[in-house]
């Protein structure tokens, strides 16, 4: 009888990345956003208005992508576009009441969502974790 190999530290962090992002799209479903959007969403309420070139470096998308993002988030009626007082010539993207709403909502549900998620572990391996991804991300 053989024993199957030991899974691998980034098998196994590849395993736990895909449970959270379908963990994440389960609890964006209510509100038809995509993880993109979200994000996008929240750095809107958290800066408010931005040039869509701005945007695109905090969620570090190419422009172009961004501005499909804020084509969703604004037929959805989550974002508007208006002009930038400084610069007629350029465009701000600025969240809507009822953006600033979802996002609130999301924010809510995503942590909710984390708390649950990471629930089997104690605060020490908790604290420990945070501590290795936050090494490993930069």
């Amino acid at each position: 009888m053989s024993e199957e190999p030991e899974e691998s530290l980034a098998e196994a962090f590849r395993a736990v990345a895909r449970q959270l992002r379908h963990l994440t799209q389960r609890t964006l479903a209510p509100w038809d956003v995509t993880p993109a959007q979200a994000r996008a969403l929240g750095v809107l309420v958290r800066h408010g208005p931005v040039r869509l070139g701005a945007l695109s470096e905090h969620l570090r998308i190419a422009p172009r992508s961004a501005t499909e993002v804020v084509d969703a988030l604004e037929e959805a009626g989550l974002v508007e576009r208006r002009p930038d007082p400084e610069d007629r010539r350029a465009t701000l993207v600025a969240p809507t009441g009822r953006g600033q709403e979802v996002a609130a909502a999301i924010r809510a549900a995503r942590a909710a969502e984390a708390e649950g998620f990471f629930a089997r572990l104690d605060e020490a391996d908790r604290a420990s974790l945070a501590r290795i991804l936050r090494t490993l991300r930069n």
